[in-house]
């Protein structure tokens, strides 16, 4: 298997923190309890999604019964107690993200998150130095699902996509990834254990070791 060796981007809920947990049940608590009408969503409909974007599929999808400013403010006091607080680095990101370095590779955080949220965690985990960090909010295009984040992406690196990997964990990012043109692995974990992620070139379900041996051999 050729896996391109010029730039590897990261997703970051999910991937390289344990967030999912944390908005899963802030989703089955909130979001799909109090702030849609009807329907029962699943979590994959959503993950992966800009918050912001999350609204506008739930009011055409189910219908929402509450306002936009409501629903992103809610979101927004969340993310600074789960970023900040209650998250744990995925077992083996620093290591990895030291061996990606070291082996000349640029290395990039690529997420629906706002770019104050992704900060909270670079600073918390001492995740710097990145060549790269975009949020979804920095673009004037959709989010993923759509390819446009990591097209930008990769012009931003001065890559064509298909020179670098991404790692994402969730079925709109993957499906981000792999319709911009990336090389795209699927990151297996407990929250996603169930989902299909069979779009992605390859899944790792062996954690951060087995992502390393995957792309530095």
């Amino acid at each position: 298997m050729d896996v391109p060796d010029d730039a590897v981007l990261f997703d970051m809920d999910g991937v390289l923190v344990d967030s999912e947990t944390y908005w899963h049940r802030f989703e089955d608590e909130w979001v799909f309890a109090e702030a849609i009408e009807s329907g029962d969503p699943a979590h994959e409909e959503i993950t992966g999604t800009p918050y912001y974007e999350i609204y506008d599929y739930l009011t055409e999808t189910y219908g929402t019964a509450v306002s936009k400013d409501e629903f992103t403010a809610k979101y927004e006091e969340r993310a600074e107690s789960l970023y900040g607080e209650q998250v744990e680095l995925t077992e083996g990101v620093q290591a990895l993200f030291e061996a990606i370095r070291a082996d000349g590779r640029k290395l990039a955080i690529v997420s629906s998150a706002r770019r104050s949220w992704i900060d909270i965690v670079r600073e918390r985990f001492d995740l710097d130095p990145l060549d790269l960090v975009l949020s979804a909010e920095e673009i004037d295009r959709p989010g993923k699902p759509e390819p446009y984040i990591y097209e930008h992406a990769a012009a931003e690196l001065g890559l064509d996509p298909a020179e670098c990997v991404v790692v994402e964990d969730s079925v709109n990012g993957i499906e981000s990834a792999v319709r911009a043109g990336a090389f795209t692995v699927g990151f297996r974990s407990t929250h996603n254990a169930e989902l299909d992620l069979s779009r992605a070139d390859v899944v790792v379900d062996g954690g951060m070791a087995e992502l390393r041996d995957l792309l530095l051999g």
